[in-house]
């Protein structure tokens, strides 16, 4: 690949929001990043107190007793981590990797509890506080909201 391509990569990527870039001719490939203090950290929302009730999911039934159905709703008690943006949430990194976090399991601020996919980028998303793991509230692979609590911690 010549030069002058590589050098007009990086003026392109320099003059856009773009945080990389790859190009492939034939057997010759350039992947182009920014330095990581270019791309801005995802962010990761405190709860903000409650107006109204959280909305009952439908009940499940397990058996044919009235104490077997259970209504389904949401844990929040704790440090509720919420989805900064509308995309997937996954709970792990690919479909073969253990997942993140699991219910019961200890976190520090920072740790990586899950990914939401939008547009094609993976955003990782951050423990906000220290604790325990509450409650999962999305299933792997669903469609989340913006604002939509996704993991509990306690």
């Amino acid at each position: 690949m010549d030069i002058r391509k590589v050098k007009k990569l990086i003026e392109l990527l320099q003059a856009s929001d773009i945080a990389e870039i790859e190009i492939r001719e034939g057997e010759d490939s350039v992947r182009i990043t920014r330095a990581a203090t270019a791309v801005p950290a995802p962010v990761v929302y405190a709860t903000a107190p409650a107006t109204a009730a959280p909305l009952p999911l439908a009940p499940v039934a397990s058996g044919t007793k009235e104490e077997d159905t259970v209504a389904a709703t949401p844990a929040t008690k704790g440090n509720v981590v919420q989805s900064p943006m509308v995309g997937t949430f996954y709970r792990s990194p690919s479909p073969s990797s253990p997942p993140f976090v699991e219910v019961g399991q200890h976190v520090k601020v920072g740790d990586v509890v899950c990914v939401v996919e939008a547009m094609k980028m993976m955003n990782q998303i951050e423990a906000d506080h220290a604790g325990v793991v509450g409650a999962i509230l999305v299933q792997d692979g669903e469609p989340v909201e913006f604002d939509q609590p996704l993991i509990t911690i306690v």
